[in-house]
């Protein structure tokens, strides 16, 4: 009988789902969902199939109490059941922002890893929460099925220790102060799909550019991660749609001591209120921005290129020279005038930017006398949750005979 896998990443107000079917080695998606809150109380499911084709469509009404993320799992269940009733679903496999030191690869979630999932979620206030909420969810939803953890830092979890390492006192860096890296699902899903491309050029030192509403860049050589542009939390690195990006830590202390501002205050400021929304003032969609008139507008581009410009030429120095560039991503796939700012000028470290192919994204965007290739790879988290889930699974029912 064929197996099936259900993907989850769930949001504070959103939850991506899929349903895959085990094909040979490599799960088929035959379902592609989203839930997402419309309003107070009003909800949407909205299912396609890997073509695009609409399956499914519904609205409704939560009760004022109702939970939301055990509502929108009970529906997709109900769902899954009508449009594929003999699927034999033998695992959810969830995204989950932060593993920590402990879970550098994925697992099969029990109690205790739930209690040392839950003691993370200061490391990551807006992801880990509804992480969490969704896997309590589906095990209530799906009571019978095993629930597996995919971790976004575990790909990131063989760093040389200088890229690891933040320059305070030893004991914080043992109780677990360093840099984490996420958006490593993506990461491992792109650097597996450029070995099916560009073997050669897989082999060797690649910088990935995951760019989004969240963003960030990842140094990788020999297919492993060697650094990353995010650090501790998911605020590091590159501006983001909401987040601020590298900071000062002066600037904190400068709010909290000079402004009187709170912990809690200061949380919603970088990570809600800052990135592209904060500097344009106007939108945290990039393609809002592009469209806009506003010079705040087009400054909050322009840092946002300048960051990615910045931590390309450190990236390349960590791997000591660059033989590839990858971009991925809702922006790094779609906005051709953020690569082409990117890699304009970019000759001295071996890129050379073919605009008619950049500008149709194209998956090869760098020009034929370029050193350095340049690749737009469509990423896919789910995939690679899926992936994993059967991976874990099949090691936990070996381990067990």
């Amino acid at each position: 009988m064929s197996r099936h896998v259900v993907t989850l990443n769930a949001g504070s107000s959103s939850i991506k789902f899929a349903l895959f079917e085990l094909d040979g080695h490599e799960p088929f998606a035959l379902a592609i969902g989203l839930v997402e809150m419309l309003g107070e109380q009003k909800r949407c499911i909205k299912v396609r199939d890997e073509a695009g084709a609409q399956l499914h469509d519904e609205i409704w009404s939560d009760e004022p109490d109702a939970s939301f993320h055990t509502e929108a799992l009970r529906r997709v269940l109900a769902w899954r059941l009508g449009a594929f009733p003999n699927a034999n679903v033998v695992a959810a496999g969830h995204r989950v922002v932060h593993g920590g030191v402990s879970y550098d690869a994925p697992v099969v979630v029990t109690d205790q890893v739930l209690r040392d999932l839950e003691a993370l979620v200061p490391l990551a206030p807006l992801h880990q929460p509804h992480n969490i909420a969704g896997i309590l969810a589906a095990r209530e939803a799906w009571p019978h099925v095993s629930q597996i953890a995919c971790f976004d830092t575990a790909f990131h979890r063989a760093h040389p220790f200088v890229n690891d390492v933040f320059a305070l006192p030893r004991k914080y860096y043992d109780e677990g102060v360093r840099r984490y890296g996420f958006h490593g699902l993506s990461y491992e899903y792109v650097t597996d799909r450029l070995r099916q491309i560009a073997p050669l050029h897989a082999a060797g030192r690649v910088v990935i550019a995951h760019l989004g509403n969240g963003a960030s860049m990842c140094a990788v050589r020999d297919g492993l991660s060697v650094a990353s542009s995010m650090g501790f939390t998911a605020l590091d690195g590159l501006p983001m749609g909401t987040r601020c990006g590298q900071l000062d830590p002066g600037v904190v202390l400068y709010l909290m001591q000079e402004k009187g501002m709170s912990a809690e205050a200061i949380v919603d400021l970088l990570y809600r209120e800052s990135g592209l929304k904060g500097l344009s003032g106007i939108s945290h969609d990039m393609r809002e921005l592009e469209a806009s008139d506003s010079p705040e507008a087009q400054q909050a581009i322009e840092y946002f290129v300048f960051r990615i410009r910045r931590e390309l030429g450190g990236l390349a120095a960590v791997l000591e020279g660059l033989d590839a560039m990858v971009f991925c991503g809702g922006i790094g796939e779609h906005a051709w005038r953020v690569r082409e700012q990117v890699l304009e000028g970019m000759e001295w470290i071996g890129v050379e930017l073919d605009r008619t192919a950049n500008r149709a994204s194209a998956q090869v965007i760098s020009s034929e006398r370029s050193r350095v290739r340049v690749f737009v790879i469509p990423t896919n988290e789910e995939a690679m949750i899926a992936r994993q889930t059967l991976a874990t699974l099949d090691r936990a029912v070996a381990n067990a005979a």
